[in-house]
Parts: structure tokens; C-alpha cells; sequence
């Protein structure tokens, strides 16, 4: 089975986070922010993964720390959780629509954390969720394409953030009995920064 346990405790945050690529979109998630719990769970069902995440946070300060804190937790899980990538498809791309808004996420599980985030809306939420996805690029060390290709409704661009993110991890992640070995000419997929 592909999964992960990871606890990470900071001056600013204490998570624990549970993490089964192979699962069937079960959750439960306390993050002290309704709508980050919202867009996980979300995350969770359209990915077929099975996730547990607590959050203590200094919410008192702002919702930063604790949205940034579990993308880097998070990003780790899968990390950890894949392993070595044997198998699996490794890219994928998908448009999700929800509503005006429409978004693409395009990832490749390289071994090169890379974010780009186009998302031209001059609100503090998408702001700051391009947070949480640079953190869980970087720690997942995964390419990841954001791109707003349409839409007005901070809440409904950030629903198709999350959706197509699940879907296009999903895919990547799926095994494939014609891909023996890792999936790269290069015969490995290096885990660490370069």
C-alpha cells in the first residue's frame, strides 16, 4: 500500500497527516479554516485518496502559516507515499470546470519542484493558495502548471484548483502494467533538489 504518516510541530503550526494514494476519496480533516477543510475534502474525493489531517494553527495571526504548513506536510506525504515512481503513468493534465471558472493544472512527477501559477485575479485567497501550491510542489518535487483559463469567483477558481490538482495527481500516480520501472529514459527519478 502507498501511504504516509507524517507529523510536523513549528512555533506556528502542529500537523498530523495521514496519507493513502491507493484509497477511495475518505477523509477527515480539521485544519481550523472551513474553507481549506472544504477544498481538501474536495482534493480527497476527486483523487480517490484517503486523508486525515489535524491542524493546530496560529490562526490568531492569520490563515498563512496554516495553509502553507500543510501544503509543505502534504507535499511531503506524497513524496514519501510514491516512492520510488515505479510504474506509474507520472504526467497528466486536466481542464475541471466549476461554474464561470475554468482551470487547467498540467503536473509531471520529475524530481523538479517548479510552480507556475496564472491566476490573474486580484483577490487575497487566490493569493494566498498559490502559497499552498508552491509548498506542495516543492515538497512533492513535482512540475506543477496552474492556469486560470477563465473565471471571476475567487471560490469557484479555487474549487477547480483543487479538483483538477486531485484529478491530474490521481493519473499521474495511477500504475500502469506497461511502464516497467521508472517511468524516465534516465532509469531514475531524482527525489532530491538538484
Amino acid at each position: 500500500m502507498r501511504s504516509s504518516e507524517l507529523k510536523r510541530f513549528t512555533g506556528e503550526t502542529k500537523i498530523n497527516l495521514n496519507l493513502n494514494i491507493d484509497g477511495t476519496g475518505k477523509c477527515e480533516i480539521n485544519t481550523g479554516i472551513g474553507f481549506l477543510d472544504h477544498m481538501l475534502e474536495l482534493f480527497t474525493k476527486h483523487g480517490c485518496f484517503d486523508i486525515k489531517i489535524t491542524c493546530d494553527g496560529d490562526l490568531y495571526v492569520d490563515s498563512h502559516h496554516t495553509v502553507e504548513d500543510i501544503g509543505i506536510v502534504l507535499g511531503q506525504a506524497f513524496k514519501v507515499a510514491a516512492g520510488d515512481l515505479k510504474g506509474v503513468n507520472r504526467y497528466s493534465t486536466k481542464f475541471i470546470p466549476m461554474d464561470e471558472a475554468l482551470v487547467c493544472v498540467s503536473l509531471d512527477f520529475s524530481g523538479r519542484p517548479y510552480l507556475v501559477y496564472d491566476a490573474d485575479i486580484d483577490n487575497d485567497d487566490v493569493q494566498l493558495y498559490e502559497e499552498f501550491f508552491r509548498a506542495f510542489s516543492n515538497q512533492a518535487n513535482l512540475t506543477l502548471h496552474i492556469r486560470l483559463i477563465d473565471g471571476k469567483n475567487a471560490h469557484h477558481v479555487i474549487e477547480a484548483m483543487f479538483k483538477a490538482a486531485a484529478r491530474a495527481m490521481r493519473e499521474a500516480l495511477e500504475m500502469d502494467s506497461r511502464i516497467k520501472g521508472i517511468p524516465s529514459t534516465k532509469g531514475f527519478i531524482n527525489w532530491e533538489k538538484e
